[in-house]
């Protein structure tokens, strides 16, 4: 498995809120096989953790990922990572 972990500053929650509640999947143009937010409102951060089968389908979401209007981010986008999953553990 492949992630692009995004980083985000500036977030709104009341933004954040509602972008969630548009959101029921990851977009099917994506190829992203689930997506996570995790949201801590005292520093106004989000991370967004997209997940990808294989590095082929992350690579082939860039672009898209990348030319987001800023009204539709819950954020600044401050980072992203580009990762392979080495292990897991629950």
């Amino acid at each position: 498995m492949h992630a692009r972990i995004v980083r985000f500053t500036d977030v709104d929650p009341d933004h954040l809120a509602g972008r969630l509640a548009e959101m029921d999947a990851p977009p099917v143009e994506s190829a992203a096989t689930a997506v996570q937010v995790f949201h801590d409102p005292d520093q106004r951060t989000a991370v967004v953790i997209q997940q990808f089968g294989t590095a082929d389908d992350m690579a082939a979401a860039e672009s898209a990922f990348d030319a987001m209007d800023p009204s539709e981010t819950p954020g600044t986008r401050a980072s992203v990572d580009r990762c392979e999953l080495k292990a897991e553990m629950s």
